[in-house]
């Protein structure tokens, strides 16, 4: 079959151990600028430069046809998985060319410091057009690529920071899939690991006040308390947490996501303005409407 009668396709391979929402984004903003008919993920066996895996082969290929379902020009394929060895991109492409016209491969911009390493790089690099999602961190070394489209992802990607965080159930959990309690507790987290302190979370349930979960917790600084705003809108907004407002003063930072509000303070901020004997006895009824 002549490769113009063929099917367009990106293969986007890798781990993903597990799948997530980072992963998510990549393919999302690739279906955007890719002219593919389909974009393929291809779970590996067992990553190259890997000696092993957190999850199994089957639970990273369950999880990922999970997560991309929605897509209908997605395609999730074991090959890789189905050779039980760890399998070089080179394989994976040639296998692929056999059925699809492959213009594309997807990799992450951490990818790109030893490319040159991988197995018939040259060859790699004559058929397709890299594409890069790029990552906090890692420039953009792209002097040994022959052709390449850069794709913006404000998105964590790292995959064992996601396995910190969250439970197999929830990995890719959007808003829509979690309780209000879920979602502050799931803030309250990520506030901890973010060196916040003495954090609580106020259940403001059936009380007639602008928020459901009013999150109140300590910030080093001020320049603490604006990272951390803008560390939650880099973390929670990908998962689909809406950032309507963040208000910021000098000792004060409120970041409104509408049903949930997170007070950032300074340790003598929270002192002066004493939010949370308000916000306890507002949750407890005190000042309730006769």
């Amino acid at each position: 079959m002549l490769k113009d009668n063929l099917n367009t396709i990106a293969l986007f391979g890798g781990s993903f151990d597990p799948p997530h929402l980072g992963h998510k984004t990549i393919v999302e903003e690739a279906l955007k600028v890719l002219d593919v008919h389909k974009l393929v993920v291809v779970p590996t066996f067992l990553n190259p430069f890997k000696h092993d895996s957190h999850f199994t082969t089957d639970e990273r290929f369950k999880f990922s046809k999970e997560l991309f379902s929605s897509f209908e020009n997605v395609i999730v394929d074991d090959f890789e998985i189905n050779e039980k060895k760890p399998t070089a991109t080179v394989e994976t492409l040639k296998n692929f060319q056999k059925t699809y016209d492959v213009r594309y491969i997807i990799i992450g911009a951490d990818n790109l410091e030893n490319i040159e390493k991988w197995k018939e790089f040259e060859y790699l690099n004559t058929q397709i057009t890299w594409v890069i999602a790029t990552r906090p961190g890692y420039e953009i070394q792209s002097d040994k690529l022959r052709s390449f489209k850069l794709l913006t992802v404000d998105v964590d990607l790292s995959s064992t920071e996601i396995r910190n965080k969250i439970t197999k159930e929830s990995l890719y959990m959007s808003i829509n899939e979690l309780s209000v309690q879920d979602r502050a507790e799931r803030i309250v987290s990520f506030l901890d690991d973010k060196k916040a302190d003495e954090l609580e979370v106020f259940n403001l349930d059936g009380i007639d006040y602008i928020a459901e979960r009013v999150v109140i917790a300590n910030a080093i600084s001020s320049k603490h308390a604006a990272a951390l705003a803008d560390q939650l809108k880099i973390e929670f907004k990908p998962l689909g947490e809406e950032f309507f407002h963040i208000d910021e003063s000098d000792d004060w930072v409120v970041v409104d996501l509408g049903d949930i509000l997170i007070h950032l303070m300074t340790s003598e901020a929270r002192q002066t303005y004493s939010m949370e004997e308000f916000l306890a006895e507002l949750s407890a009824g005190k000042f309730a409407s006769k």
